[in-house]
């Protein structure tokens, strides 16, 4: 193997949703910071072939890349951190290297030879790694789940025999262990950790360093135990308790004795420029002057992580707007116009399936006949187009995703009928519009020609726009060849404007995205 980029394992123990993400993310920032040219991937174990059909209330939001790849949010963790547009070849789930390797041996490829984990999948997994960090100083591979799990000994496996054909000095181990305080004893508990540790031993992989995760500050003693008998240096063990952001953790490396380390693997010396992290930080933990509240109309209310690009996108604005943010949680289901008339704006995001649909409706009508800031996002397009023409006088007007009604103002995209409760069916990924002059959308945007990320199957029907209009909304935004609908607005609301994109995927915590950054502003003047 023609060896030039170094590489980073993350791992994790104990349990799943430890950090390992934004622990991956924030030594790629330290890195970045430095000078160095970063790249990273997040490898599942799961059997899926994407994350298009996992259950956001289990798993969280699906992230889209700009070339459709239907992903887990981590990696909306690392576009965030390290301002960098990622692809397909950033995510790799098991389901999708076993299909690939099951097509071959279907097609002869393997020339009989019997096919295994180890060495084809694990291989397939290597040249997945090799692939993706192609070009980079240093590749970050976050390896899903938690080491022990069946389903993850083919990637464990995989990147111990990596070190091995890249030299182990050019790979370095990161272990993200969990560590408990019991309120009964008040006690901080290492035992699980050292398990953990013991556990990756078993696997022939010693760590570099041990990132620990606590929910508060643990003293030192606990750093001592962990190396005592996790094998690894004192100085290389990381005590990183609950921050009050996750943009303090780049900070929190950098000054930890983890960043010697990585100074010392990467070859850079040059001192990480952190200022812009220190100004996030500080505009996030300061004490604004005014807080804006904003409705976001949802259904998935059991995980916050479900709609984490949209808070993290409304962040980003209020920090860039110098005003305080208070996300209220407005239960689809059960939303009422006194929910409504209880914030300064409303967001209806992106979603499938008729649940809480009627509340998602209502919560656009509302905005319309109150002049109360709007943004919807996918879904909240389309409810938005349905409140226009049930007020335009189409008492029935509706979606053929939620019912068969004849006035079906949104419809199902040409070719896709029949396919709509299967996966890889939908318009995915970067797609370009052209926004009409003198729109409020082409002002937010300082220009008539963009291009958002997406992730839908239905589209509006134009044949109903007359209605649509007599309901308060014009298009301000389609396709290029004007076939598609790609936004809507209302020229006489303040701020009412609606995409059929993901505009949060494109959001950073230094740049705000101009759809979030519109709709703070429009509220914080009203204030």
């Amino acid at each position: 193997m023609d060896q030039k980029e170094k590489y980073i394992f993350v791992t994790g123990g104990v349990l799943s949703g430890v950090g390992k993400g934004i622990t991956a993310a924030s030594i790629g920032a330290v890195l970045q910071a430095a000078g160095s040219r970063v790249s990273i991937q997040k490898c599942d174990p799961y059997l899926n072939v994407d994350a298009g059909l996992l259950n956001p209330a289990e798993h969280g939001e699906c992230f889209v890349t700009k070339d459709g790849a239907e992903t887990d949010l981590d990696l909306g963790h690392y576009e965030r951190f390290l301002d960098i547009e990622l692809t397909q070849k950033n995510a790799t789930l098991s389901g999708k290297l076993l299909s690939e390797l099951i097509a071959n041996e279907r097609a002869g490829k393997f020339g009989g030879k019997t096919v295994q984990l180890v060495p084809h999948l694990t291989q397939a997994i290597q040249r997945a790694i090799a692939k993706a960090g192609k070009g980079s100083d240093v590749h970050i591979v976050e390896i899903g789940g938690t080491v022990g799990d069946y389903e993850g000994l083919s990637f464990v496996e995989a990147i111990r025999e990596f070190s091995q054909k890249v030299g182990r000095e050019n790979c370095l181990f990161v272990h993200v262990v969990y560590v408990p305080f019991l309120g009964t004893s008040k006690e901080f508990k290492t035992k699980p950790a050292q398990n953990a540790l013991n556990d990756l031993r078993g696997f022939g992989i010693v760590p570099d360093c041990v990132v620990v995760r606590t929910d508060e500050v643990a003293p030192m003693s606990v750093a001592k135990k962990i190396s005592l008998f996790g094998g690894v240096s004192e100085e290389s063990v990381l005590l990183l308790p609950n921050a009050d952001t996750v943009y303090r953790v780049p900070l929190t490396i950098a000054e930890s004795g983890l960043k010697p380390l990585l100074t010392k693997f990467s070859g850079v010396t040059k001192e990480p420029d952190l200022s812009a992290w220190k100004t996030i930080v500080k505009a996030q933990t300061s004490k604004p002057k005014k807080t804006v509240t904003v409705g976001l109309v949802a259904k998935y209310m059991d995980n916050e992580d479900t709609y984490i690009s949209i808070v993290e996108a409304l962040k980003s604005a209020a920090w860039e707007a110098k005003v305080g943010l208070k996300v209220k949680w407005i239960n689809a289901e059960e939303a009422t116009n006194d929910d409504f008339a209880h914030v300064d704006g409303l967001v209806v995001p992106g979603g499938f399936g008729a649940r809480g649909i009627d509340g998602k409706i209502a919560a656009a009508t509302y905005a319309l006949e109150h002049n109360t800031p709007y943004l919807g996002i996918c879904l909240g397009l389309q409810v938005a187009v349905i409140a226009a023409a049930r007020r335009g006088g189409l008492k029935d007007a509706n979606s053929n995703e939620f019912s068969d009604t004849k006035n079906n103002v949104v419809y199902i995209m040409e070719g896709q009928s029949g396919k709509e409760s299967t996966g890889g069916t939908l318009r995915l990924g970067d797609y370009p519009a052209t926004l009409l002059r003198n729109s409020k959308a082409a002002s937010i945007y300082g220009s008539t020609q963009v291009v958002e990320r997406h992730r839908h199957r239905y589209e509006v029907n134009q044949k109903f726009m007359q209605q649509i209009e007599k309901g308060g909304l014009i298009v301000s935004g389609t396709s290029p060849d004007g076939k598609l609908v790609e936004f809507v607005e209302s020229p006489t609301s303040t701020y009412f404007v609606a995409t059929q994109a993901h505009p949060e995927f494109k959001s950073r915590p230094f740049r705000s995205h101009p759809l979030f950054a519109g709709l703070i502003q429009s509220i914080s003047i009203d204030k």
